[in-house]
């Protein structure tokens, strides 16, 4: 006698047009949802984790610096001068 193997369910949210829009995705590749959502789950059992690369993004050490200098600002760590006005700040850049 064979091993009976039992379905299980499984449950998510998602929004509501995002579905519509996966749906009408996944029927022109002659599939439903269910079944895309299953072959996402054996291609990550084939690879052994997500099959596909998920990392932050990367940007060049001038960008990463600023990133890092525009957070100090916004937290304080960095003071900067503030203007009442754009004529204000134009005014000061042209007598530099």
């Amino acid at each position: 006698m064979g091993v009976l193997i039992k379905d299980a369910n499984f449950n998510m949210r998602i929004n509501k047009q995002k579905k519509s829009e996966l749906e009408a995705l996944y029927s022109r590749l002659g599939m439903t949802l269910p079944e895309a959502v299953n072959i996402f789950f054996e291609k990550s059992l084939l690879d052994g984790g997500i099959p596909f690369e998920v990392r932050l993004p990367r940007y060049n050490r001038e960008t990463e610096e600023a990133m890092q200098e525009t957070r100090d600002i916004l937290s304080g760590k960095i003071e900067t001068k503030s203007y009442h006005s754009a004529r204000e700040l134009f005014d000061e850049l042209d007598q530099s």
